[in-house]
């Protein structure tokens, strides 16, 4: 049996993560929730293995980020693009069990603009320094939909290790969803 002394590790704070090519800023809808919506247009596809979207219009949308924006689990960030200098993504902190030293990184919506670059690549790394550095987390969870390829690739691409698939794990748009745990 291993001993860790295990105190627990801190809850998110609302302040912005930097990185070379992006900034990750806590959800504003006031401030990012134009530029997010511009972002989706005709990427109604980006949302399929998401349980939310797409949405119906602006109105619809700008709602969805004003009930999400003041969530403390999921912790939502605008993910900025460092040379378009403007939001073009989102990401969140979730399941964040800070007792056991646990949190995962989810809900990850990136736009076509921001899809297959440096900027999305380079998005997750302020988020695993924040949370190993400064947090004191121990273990940092990404899991997805079993069939999103695209994610399960990513996932592996940054160094996470898949532990395996939880079937019938939950209903996303009336199906089963089997969740590949990394």
């Amino acid at each position: 049996m291993q001993t860790l002394n295990w105190r627990g590790a801190r809850l998110p704070a609302r302040k912005p993560l930097d990185g070379e090519t992006v900034r990750l800023e806590p959800l504003d809808p006031s401030r990012h929730g134009d530029e997010l919506f511009a972002a989706t247009a005709g990427a109604d596809a980006t949302w399929d293995y998401l349980a939310y979207g797409p949405f119906s219009g602006r109105e619809e949308f700008l709602g969805w980020l004003a009930a999400r924006a003041p969530l403390e689990d999921p912790f939502t960030y605008a993910i900025i693009d460092g040379e378009a200098g403007s939001a073009r993504g989102l990401t969140s902190l979730m399941r964040i069990d800070a007792p056991n030293g646990v949190i995962e990184v989810g809900h990850i919506w990136l736009s076509p603009a921001l899809q297959r670059t440096r900027q999305a690549t380079e998005a997750l790394y302020p988020q695993a320094r924040y949370v190993f550095d400064e947090l004191g987390y121990r273990r940092f969870e990404w899991k997805c939909d079993a069939l999103n390829e695209p994610s399960r690739r990513a996932a592996e691409r940054f160094g996470f290790v898949f532990e395996g698939i939880f079937r019938q794990h939950m209903v996303i748009k009336g199906r089963n969803r089997d969740t590949a745990w990394f």
